[in-house]
């Protein structure tokens, strides 16, 4: 099989997309723990698209606020911290994981739907064991497939069958094919990207969850996510029934079933309220 190098799978992909700049530096200031917010809106209200975004969800209903807010300033207070920073993340990523990947067979949206859905399964079970940092969850399930932006092209350009790999790992055909998979390749993406090395542990081992050392609690959580992603039929695919539950994520997590029903009522209820507040640019 031919082997690539990583160079040569993010030009896949296009130019690889940067965060915005006002992203990043809202970001950077939310995750400081002397966070200003009054900095933050800053920030935000001089970048069109965000602030835009900010003022809508901010005079949403689902805020209620009885007059209507004017301001970047006022409206980043209305929202709250933890709220903002999932906002951000969700309008800066949004406009490339809403494309359609045809060689995963993943049509406009699908892969936007499924991140979103990991992302707040992720945070959900953070909260509920009263994790630290469950901002870090979230971004880590929502760019926890960003991989597959780089290796679409190629496999849409391949001819196999999956009838010849029935029982094999979605994650090794890829290997096979490429000589890495999407979680190894999104991974080296966000490292690209400078982000957090805990958030590049995560994306590259949410298949295996227990290889990703001092981070395993995030990529356990993440690894349920995309698991329940999977049982939900959200971002399926030609790949989705070939990856396999790791156990060790269930009993580490001590997840009931509840819980786990608790989870899918959050990500029904959460990815409609973020769809209906996001606009998601991008191709058709």
């Amino acid at each position: 099989m031919m082997r690539y190098t990583l160079d040569d799978l993010i030009r896949e992909a296009g130019k690889l997309p940067p965060l915005p700049q006002a992203s990043q530096r809202a970001l950077e200031l939310m995750r400081s723990p002397d966070c200003n917010l009054s900095a933050v809106a800053d920030v935000l209200a001089v970048d069109q698209v965000l602030s835009g975004v900010v003022l809508r969800v901010a005079n949403s209903a689902f805020y209620g606020m009885p007059n209507r807010i004017a301001t970047v300033h006022q409206a980043v207070v209305v929202i709250g911290l933890q709220a903002l920073y999932e906002i951000i993340l969700a309008a800066s990523l949004g406009s490339f994981l809403n494309r359609p990947l045809p060689g995963y067979e993943l049509r406009k949206g699908e892969l936007w739907r499924h991140s979103l859905g990991v992302a707040i399964c992720a945070r959900t079970i953070a909260q509920k064991r009263s994790w630290k940092n469950i901002e870090e969850f979230y971004f880590a399930g929502l760019l926890s497939d960003i991989g597959k932006l780089a290796l679409e092209k190629l496999l849409r350009s391949m001819a196999f069958s999956l009838n010849e790999w029935q029982s094999t790992s979605f994650l090794e055909i890829e290997r096979s094919y490429f000589g890495i998979d999407h979680a190894m390749l999104g991974a080296e993406m966000a490292r690209r990207w400078r982000l957090p090395e805990g958030l590049v542990a995560v994306i590259a081992h949410h298949h295996n969850p227990a290889a990703a050392g001092p981070y395993q609690a995030q990529a356990y959580a993440v690894h349920i996510g995309d698991s329940i992603m999977m049982m939900m039929g959200i971002g399926i695919g030609r790949d989705g029934l070939q990856y396999a539950l790791d156990e060790r994520a269930v009993a580490a997590l001590n997840l009931t079933e509840t819980e786990q029903q608790e989870l899918i009522t959050a990500v029904m209820d959460q990815i409609e309220m973020a769809e209906m507040l996001i606009t998601l640019p991008g191709p058709a």
